[in-house]
């Protein structure tokens, strides 16, 4: 008789998906490639020419593994940031780090607390854990960090997961709030600072957390304002020994030796990173006017997309997505109430927003009818 694998108890009750529906799966699915891609939050404006100048000088040299310990990589962050070398974990992509940290911290039954809509990747590593997800609501649209916190300390959650810019609906909390809720993190519990989003956010959003806070891990990525997404390299920072824990159970030879090389250029290129934020403002900008223009409100943001409240309830918003993805704009949307109230839409260069002026119309009011 043939058995299948004897995968675990935990692993069998998981269904078998994957946090966000690609825009290859759906193009495959609707038989066309997407005329627009303005949802999966990418910086369509892309990477330095250095980056890519670097990537292709060690595309001769994929042979070799990357360097396991992305030690010039860390080097440069370090002096980037004004930290130490032990302070930064580079990982494949900020959802990399994010599994290993659950596989460090979480085991089944441990209570995490996190936002109900907010990034759900997160969420699908603490469940493959076996953790035990504790959200709560936004407030005025923002992630409400003083109640996370509380409810840490009312259930003893081992970790608290905040996103500043928020995903997915851009808006943002200042940093002095952040510093001023360090106190409230309850004795066991670490908070994630998840900053994906941070270059693209104004003066005064980053938090000056003391690096060795053993309470506070940040995370940051090359993935949206260095345009590197598809290279999948992020960074934690935080106190040496927490970043060291990551050693014991990290995939040493994960990080691909090509994205090492173009994200250690992108870090020198400040010039053109610069340039890439100044689009994506502009962009936010065009987004918001497109949006005012049909009647709709654009809501505030300090990210690389603008959560557009469509005026009515999740349904019409899956509505006019829908219609959108028909024409060929792929569009996102937030997940729970109330911010499924919204399509989230990418910002995209200037022909992506202009075939987004000309079909928005006809998707509200086929979404109308």
């Amino acid at each position: 008789m043939t058995h299948g694998p004897r995968l675990t108890r935990l692993a069998q009750t998981l269904p078998a998906t994957v946090p966000f529906v690609g825009p290859e799966a759906q193009e495959r699915a609707r038989g066309a490639a997407f005329a627009a891609r303005i949802g999966a939050n990418e910086n369509v404006f892309g990477p330095s020419p250095k980056a890519i100048k670097a990537m292709q000088r060690a595309a001769s040299e994929i042979w070799m593994y990357g360097d396991p310990e992305s030690h010039d990589l860390r080097a440069a962050l370090a002096r980037h940031h004004g930290m130490q070398p032990e302070n930064i974990m580079v990982g494949e992509g900020i959802d990399g780090l994010l599994g290993y940290l659950a596989r460090l911290t979480i085991e089944p039954g441990d209570r995490v607390v996190t936002s109900d809509g907010a990034y759900p990747t997160f969420n699908y590593h603490v469940a493959g854990f076996g953790g035990e997800l504790i959200k709560l609501p936004y407030r005025d649209d923002r992630e409400d960090l003083p109640a996370l916190l509380e409810k840490a300390a009312e259930t003893e959650a081992k970790l608290v997961y905040f996103a500043n810019p928020d995903n997915p609906m851009g808006t943002w909390t200042e940093a002095a709030e952040i510093e001023a809720a360090l106190d409230s993190i309850p004795e066991g519990t670490l908070l994630i600072l998840d900053e994906a989003y941070v270059e693209f956010a104004p003066a005064g959003i980053a938090s000056m957390i003391d690096i060795d806070d053993p309470r506070v891990i940040r995370m940051r990525t090359f993935s949206k304002a260095y345009g590197m997404a598809g290279a999948r390299v992020g960074y934690a920072m935080g106190a040496a020994p927490l970043i060291n824990a990551f050693n014991k159970i990290r995939n040493h030879f994960g990080m691909n030796r090509a994205a090492q090389a173009g994200a250690l250029a992108a870090l020198d290129d400040p010039q053109y990173l610069a340039k890439a934020i100044a689009d994506v403002a502009h962009a936010r900008e065009e987004i918001t006017r497109i949006a005012a223009e049909n009647g709709l409100v654009a809501l505030p943001s300090a990210a690389n997309f603008v959560a557009v409240d469509c005026g009515g309830d999740g349904a019409f918003a899956k509505s006019v997505l829908d219609q959108l993805v028909a024409r060929g704009i792929f569009v996102r949307m937030p997940f729970a109430a109330p911010g499924n109230r919204c399509i989230r839409i990418s910002c995209g260069r200037p022909a992506d927003l202009a075939l987004l002026e000309k079909n928005l119309p006809e998707a509200l009011a086929a979404a109308r009818a």
